[in-house]
């Protein structure tokens, strides 16, 4: 989980490509105007240039408005988007490309694929059906089967929403929609995932399961209402009909905190605050509060504490109740 915020905060770079008040140059082997159509037609090796931003396609167009001002440029048969700036190169593909020249909003349409270069090293990888840059919000908006990886990390949604400052540094990201954060053999489920770049936190909502695989090869499995993940104190906490399954444990209550084995990073010790249970083989313990510990694994119930073991088996007399048999 750790990593995976750190992902997150390159994930900014493959945004977009800004477009600002400045000169547009448009190349091309033929350039004609249809009145009929109110637009500027160009064919064969079009090339586009706004400030740092560089298009490369096969035809375009740019709509007209009644005032003949330049309102969008659409670019089509896959165009190529890519802005350098220093050491770092984004690039855009997809079928087509609508640059507004009046909203200032990028549009990339159909198997669309952003890309962050460090050097000649892909870092970051969006790809989806549709992604739509609003360079004065700094608002990146990517819908249609969405994924996005980074080295070992890949996350899937129906959407994803990334937001920027004026600076390009990361604000805030969304994962909305069946979505799906994926480390290797560790991964978790929600129907959305916030995360902040001021506070680093990482919020999974709705239906949230989050799947751990232990240095022993044994899995934890946690599933609540809500979990979050602050990745200074590298503390996980999940509340709302918080249920965990361990080996043969199976521990339910109202919220959880989690803290991380301090050599390993995994998780270790789990503290269930609340009216809790847990259960291990016929045995049940109820308690205010427990602590569970996976390694060495073991736990503690205090506060109100009750026992329930199930199916005791013998001693039971004729009449099916336990008795001393006289």
């Amino acid at each position: 989980m750790k990593k995976i915020l750190a992902a997150l905060t390159l994930i900014l770079l493959s945004a977009g490509v800004a477009v600002h008040a400045s000169d547009l140059v448009i190349e091309s082997k033929t350039q004609s105007f249809s009145e009929s159509d109110n637009k500027i037609k160009f064919n064969g090796d079009v090339k586009v240039s706004v400030d740092d931003l560089k298009v490369v396609g096969d035809s375009a167009d740019i709509n007209m408005t009644g005032e003949q001002k330049l309102d969008t440029a659409t670019f089509y048969d896959k165009p190529y988007a890519y802005e350098v700036k220093k050491n770092k190169k984004r690039e855009v593909k997809a079928n087509i490309l609508k640059v507004s020249l009046i909203t200032k909003i990028v549009r990339a349409e159909g198997d669309t694929q952003s890309v962050v270069f460090d050097g000649k090293t892909p870092i970051v990888v969006i790809n989806s059906d549709v992604q739509e840059y609003d360079t004065k919000t700094g608002i990146m908006t990517a819908t249609g089967t969405v994924t996005i990886k980074y080295k070992e990390i890949e996350t899937f949604s129906n959407k994803a929403i990334i937001k920027t400052d004026k600076n390009g540094d990361l604000k805030n990201l969304e994962l909305i929609g069946n979505a799906q954060v994926k480390q290797e053999n560790n991964e978790s489920f929600a129907d959305k995932f916030f995360y902040d770049a001021a506070s680093k936190m990482l919020t999974a909502n709705g239906n949230t399961t989050s799947n751990v695989l232990m240095e022993d090869g044994t899995k934890l499995i946690l599933k609540s209402a809500v979990q979050e993940y602050v990745q200074d104190k590298n503390v996980f906490s999940a509340s709302g009909n918080v249920r965990i399954w361990y080996q043969d444990y199976y521990a339910v209550g109202p919220k959880v905190t989690v803290y991380p084995d301090k050599t390993t990073g995994k998780p270790n010790d789990i503290y269930f605050n609340g009216r809790s249970s847990i259960t291990q083989g016929v045995r049940t313990i109820y308690a205010d509060k427990i602590k569970m510990v996976l390694n060495p694994k073991d736990f503690h119930a205090e506060g109100n504490t009750r026992s329930v073991i199930r199916n005791i088996g013998n001693g039971q007399s004729e009449e099916g109740s336990m008795g001393l048999g006289l």
